[in-house]
């Protein structure tokens, strides 16, 4: 069984795996430790990973890229809208109010969901990684920001389902850090534990975490983010200022021009990566837009004063995550610095000036994350065996459960998990009501929210409720926070008590609440309309029941029967089960189309290969077995082969492509034929000889007339031998043998059967056939 690890990135993938001896990442198929994120739609095949990345500048309007930040996002979110205007292909407002990718791919118009690009990418690091191991993978750990919502992390389980993974956990991007910080560092004190603060600025976000450590044990206290400050924004600042000066220098608009939007971005990151090492750097670009080269310069003194407002962000989640702790800086052991755009240097000397002290970079920049999520993979997967270690992860948002008649947990001012609270874990809550119990799930906290997320999170329907006394039903409900992060109902249970009406509640870790609520068929907070939401059918079924008697204090027994009832589930803005299968099979055909084209682009291959092969081999090794006719016309048979693969069968079918190829087969089969035959002859030969001298000398023990009836044998197969090879030598190579090395073979069969038999008639038969005798080589000559 696989033990992988992915790092979906919004630039970037990485993926790791737990070998024997350590934690791998993997290489893709240009030999690279990171793939691209993007997906490019060509004519007829998807380009997925470095293949899109190569054909992005060719197909602008139709490579996807940064869909990370896209998963769970509204179309009308103002932080999407900026997002978008960074893709060069076309996106409009779905049904649902999401994100949807409009492109022309086979001659049709396509409508892409985010979750599917998701999926693609998926698809194409499952089929890096099978191609590595040699074996199939479905168990992975997936890694997602600490500012996924419940949404977001059913739309990456979602892609993941789409393409066959079964992800054992998401983990978030920092607590995967310090897992692979912890589980390898060996010299934690055994007393009082260490902090450290974990800070990654990936290409669109920057999270924070300060995390708890002692031996074999790791706690989150916080973690905190800016969802919409990461290494992109610092190429961007430097993408407008090009855009304006090359406009006032050079009379052009890059906004107008996609290519050259993407050329002019592709460009900046360069810039800014050189910036990191040097005080100022150059620009230049040939041809940018409207045949125009273009030239700019830039001091590092400049680029930060452009980048000030980004920098001065970069501490606010730092000084969140210390506050939420409840650490002051001195209290922080270390600080660890990893992300893609972790590497400029004003974010250096930024954050050693507010931690107060110099930062760690021990761990990989790009690579940390993968690596933790294919450790959490190996310690939860059946098939590994990996020394113990406890990581103990908080959820990043509270959550709050209300009905028509408010909070349902009134306690907590309406909070069921609370920010910061561990998971996984589980609340009771005991409900009283009549007919349908209508729940809604939300996060209370708004702040606590990146900005335009929807703060709904899922409606639970639950019941039908019956009670045969006419009073409220008492209702269990039981809400896990599973592995994952997600909200769900484990079981929802209906308790019939025969003596009294009271209600008796329990909890499994924390608040328990109990509070009336009645039926009801308005909607529980704003209208749920049809594209706000999609039903994922989750049911238990009320054929269950158990009887539980007890005592209620006054020694009278009462008797308390648990039904289980049904729970209907709706997840606002996720997919359905229909759309889901509907996903899965558009993405089977996707995937069929590229293997086809594939196939088509391998057999193309062959032929052209087969030509310009079978051009060099008339020159050299066929020079002597074709004679001037054949020469003539596999030349000129080649030759058409080539000019038709250059013009007009450039793109053809894979049926083609095959006649093309047998016809050219048919041509130089005889001559190829004639080449290999000479040399296997000559072995068929040596193998006929030794046996021959190996039956004569076996004939020393037999009778007279056995020994005379092999000898006639061993002559008449050496005469038959002899007599081919002269016709043979008569020929030149290049006309057809009249012995083939296969009639040679069939003669020594002939000749071991013979005697065979003969020693059969005298019960001495060898256990194997003998071995031939060594012989001298034919003469060359004579072949």
């Amino acid at each position: 069984m696989s033990v992988v690890g992915f790092d979906i990135g919004n630039e970037n993938c990485v993926i790791a795996v737990v070998k024997q001896g350590g934690v791998d990442v993997l290489l893709n198929d240009q030999s690279n430790r990171e793939t691209p994120a993007i997906i490019c739609f060509g004519e007829k095949q998807r380009f997925l990973g470095s293949a899109g990345a190569a054909s992005a500048m060719m197909h602008p309007k139709s490579t996807v890229s940064q869909v990370k930040s896209l998963i769970g996002k509204r179309y009308d979110d103002p932080d999407v809208q900026n997002d978008l205007k960074m893709l060069t292909v076309e996106t409009l407002e779905g049904s649902g109010g999401g994100i949807l990718i409009h492109l022309e791919y086979l001659k049709e118009d396509h409508k892409f969901m985010p979750v599917q690009i998701l999926a693609m990418l998926f698809a194409h690091l499952k089929a890096i990684a099978e191609n590595d191991l040699g074996t199939t993978v479905s168990e992975c750990v997936i890694g997602v920001p600490l500012y996924f919502t419940d949404l977001q992390r059913r739309e990456y389980l979602d892609a993941a389902t789409i393409v066959g993974l079964n992800p054992l956990k998401l983990i978030h991007d920092c607590t995967a850090i310090g897992l692979g910080y912890g589980v390898y560092k060996t010299d934690f004190p055994d007393g009082d534990p260490i902090y450290v603060a974990f800070i990654d600025i990936g290409h669109c976000d920057t999270q924070v975490a300060i995390a708890e450590f002692q031996a074999a044990k790791m706690k989150i206290l916080s973690h905190t983010f800016d969802s919409s400050l990461g290494g992109r924004d610092f190429d961007e600042v430097l993408f407008r200022h090009f855009a304006e000066t090359f406009k006032e220098q050079y009379d052009i608009d890059v906004y107008s021009n996609d290519k050259a939007c993407n050329r002019l971005r592709a460009a900046c990151e360069k810039l800014k990566k050189v910036l990191s090492a040097n005080l100022e750097a150059p620009l230049n670009i040939e041809c940018l837009m409207d045949e125009k080269d273009v030239s700019g310069f830039i001091k590092r003194e400049e680029f930060e004063n452009l980048a000030s407002g980004l920098l001065e962000r970069i501490s606010i989640p730092c000084n969140r995550a210390l506050a939420d702790a409840g650490l002051s800086v001195d209290k922080i052991d270390s600080v660890e610095l990893v992300g893609s755009g972790s590497r400029i240097p004003a974010i250096t000397r930024l954050l050693t000036s507010l931690f107060e002290k110099e930062l760690s970079r021990t761990l990989n920049a790009s690579e940390s994350v993968a690596r933790g999520c294919a450790l959490q993979c190996a310690m939860l997967s059946p098939a590994s065996r990996v020394k113990e270690y406890e990581v103990e992860d908080s959820t990043p948002f509270s959550i709050g459960l209300s009905s028509d008649e408010g909070p349902i947990c009134e306690k907590s001012n309406g909070i069921l998990f609370p920010k910061g609270e561990p998971f996984p874990s589980s609340k009771t809550i005991t409900l009283q009501g009549s007919k349908l119990l209508r729940l809604e799930a939300v996060y209370p906290i708004l702040h606590e929210l990146p900005k335009g997320i929807s703060p709904k999170i899922s409606c639970y329907t639950i019941g039908p409720l019956h009670e045969s006394d006419g009073s409220k039903a008492v209702v269990e409900v039981i809400f896990q926070l599973n592995l994952h992060g997600n909200l769900s109902i484990e079981s929802s249970t209906l308790i019939e008590n025969h003596v009294e009406d009271s209600v008796t509640t329990r909890d499994n870790h924390s608040n328990s609440d109990t509070m009336d609520v009645e039926p009801t068929s308005e909607p529980i907070s704003e209208p749920i309309s049809e594209t706000d939401q999609n039903v994922n059918a989750h049911s238990i079924n009320q054929k269950s029941e158990s009887l539980h008697t007890s005592s209620d204090g006054t020694g009278k027994d009462k008797a308390e029967r648990r039904l289980n009832l049904s729970v209907s589930e709706t997840i606002f803005g996720g997919m359905t089960g229909a759309e889901l299968v509907e996903a899965r099979e558009k993405e089977r055909q996707l995937i069929q189309q590229d293997v086809a084209m594939e196939l088509t682009k391998n057999k193309k291959n062959t032929l052209e290969a087969y030509v310009y092969d079978t051009r060099n081999k008339l020159i050299n090794e066929y020079r002597n077995f074709a004679s001037e006719q054949e020469k003539d016309e596999i030349s000129r048979s080649l030759e058409e082969t080539e000019k038709w693969l250059y013009n007009e069968g450039n793109d053809e079918t894979i049926h083609t492509y095959f006649e093309k190829l047998e016809d050219l087969k048919q041509l130089v089969d005889p001559v190829d034929n004639r080449y290999k035959d000479e040399e296997a002859r000559v072995q068929s030969t040596r193998d006929l000889l030794g046996y021959i001298v190996e039956h004569r000398m076996s004939t020393d023990s037999l009778s007279p007339e056995s020994k005379e009836q092999i000898i006639n044998e061993c002559n008449k197969a050496e005469k038959w031998l002899r007599d081919k090879r002269q016709h043979q030598d008569a020929l030149p190579k290049c006309a057809d043998p009249v012995i083939w090395s296969r009639d040679i073979d069939s003669r020594t069969k002939e000749l071991n059967t013979a005697c065979h038999k003969i020693l059969a008639s005298m019960k001495t038969i060898p256990v194997t056939a003998p071995a031939p005798a060594p012989v001298p080589d034919p003469d060359p000559e004579d072949n």
